[in-house]
C-alpha cells in the first residue's frame, strides 16, 4: 500500500512507519522539520495547517494513518487546534483527493470528555470523523509503552528508585507501541473493518490495578518497588508546580492530572478488535523488560 502518515516523527509514528517499510509497502509522512533520507518513506514537509502540504500528503495513498494530536498544551485552544482543526484538515485532505480509507487515532480520554480538555478535543475529532462518510475506523489507545517512549520514562525512573507515584486507585489497560502499530497496518487494510470504534489493549482482562502496573514496573527494572497512591489535591498541586518548573515541557500538567485520577482506563471488552484483524503479540511483562532494557542502552536508566 500507499501510506499517508501524520504523526510520522513522534513515538508511535517512528514505529508504525518502521513496520510499513518491513511489510513492503510506501508511506508518504509529514514532518515540521527536515529528516533523513529513507528507503520507503518520502518526507513532506509542512504542517496540519498548510492545504498544498496535505493535498501532496495525500495523493495516490490508499489509506490515511492520522496518528498526530496533541497531549498537552497550555490551554483549551491549543488542544483545539492539535486535535480537531487538524483531524479536520487530514479528513478534507483525504476527501479531496479520493482516499477513502482513513484510520483516525483517538485516545480513551475521548470516553469522558467531561474530565479533561485533551479528552474533549479527542472526542470532538472523533465527531469529525464520525460524520466524514468516509471508510473510518477510530482507534482509541490505552496507556502506550515502549523502547523510545518519554512519557513512561519517569515511572521506570521512580521504579529504579524504589517507589512509585501514582494517581489515586484505579485501573488501566495498556498496549505495546509494536502491537498498536501493527493494528493501525492491519486497519489500513481495504478489506478491514470500517466505521468501527476499537479499543486494543495487551488481552490482559479487565486490565491492571494501579499496585499490580507498579509491582510490573519493579520487576521490569529488576526492583521491588513500593506503590503510593497520591490523593487528587497533592496530585493536583504536583502538576502546578511541574507546570511552574518545566513550563512547556512538563509532563504532569493540571490536565494530565485531571484525566489521571479517573478511576477506569480500563478498555471496552465490546470493542476489542476480532481476532481475524489483530490480536496482541507481546506480554506486557515481557514488554516493560524489554522497554527498561532499551532505556538502559540509551542511558536514559
Amino acid at each position: 500500500m500507499i501510506l499517508a502518515v501524520t504523526g510520522g516523527t513522534g513515538f508511535v509514528g517512528q514505529r508504525l512507519i518502521d513496520l510499513a517499510i518491513e511489510r513492503g509497502h510506501q508511506v508518504q509522512a509529514l514532518t515540521r522539520r527536515p529528516q533523513d533520507s529513507r528507503d520507503g518513506v518520502d518526507w513532506i514537509e509542512g504542517s496540519l495547517e498548510d492545504r498544498d502540504v496535505l493535498e501532496r500528503l495525500v495523493t495516490g495513498s490508499d489509506a490515511v494513518i492520522h496518528v498526530a494530536g496533541v497531549i498537552n498544551a497550555r490551554d483549551a485552544a491549543g488542544f483545539e487546534a492539535g486535535n480537531v482543526t487538524g483531524t479536520l484538515s487530514m479528513l478534507a485532505a483525504a476527501t479531496a483527493a479520493g482516499t477513502r480509507r482513513f484510520v483516525h487515532v483517538s485516545s480513551l480520554a475521548a470516553r469522558e470528555p467531561k474530565l479533561s480538555q485533551y479528552g474533549a478535543s479527542k472526542a470532538r475529532s472523533e465527531e469529525l470523523v464520525n460524520r466524514s462518510g468516509l471508510d473510518w475506523v477510530i482507534v482509541r489507545p490505552p496507556a502506550v509503552y515502549g523502547p523510545g517512549d518519554k512519557e513512561t520514562l519517569e515511572l521506570f525512573r521512580m521504579a529504579k528508585a524504589g517507589l512509585i507515584l501514582l494517581p489515586p486507585r484505579g485501573r488501566l489497560s495498556l498496549i505495546h507501541v509494536d502491537d498498536l502499530a501493527r493494528l493501525l497496518l492491519s486497519l489500513a487494510e481495504r478489506d478491514s473493518p470500517e466505521k468501527e470504534v476499537i479499543e486494543p489493549d495487551d488481552g490482559r482482562p479487565d486490565g491492571w490495578s494501579h499496585r499490580e502496573f507498579a509491582a510490573a514496573l519493579g520487576r521490569a527494572v529488576g526492583r521491588r518497588a513500593v506503590a503510593l497512591a497520591t490523593p487528587r489535591p497533592l496530585l493536583r498541586l504536583g502538576a502546578a508546580v511541574d507546570r511552574f518548573v518545566r513550563r512547556d515541557k512538563a509532563k504532569l500538567t493540571p490536565d494530565r492530572a485531571a484525566y489521571f485520577c479517573h478511576p477506569d482506563w480500563v478498555v471496552s471488552a465490546s470493542s476489542a478488535p476480532a481476532e481475524v484483524v489483530w490480536r496482541p503479540e507481546v506480554a506486557t511483562e515481557q514488554g516493560l523488560a524489554q522497554t527498561a532494557d532499551w532505556y538502559r542502552a540509551k542511558g536514559w536508566l
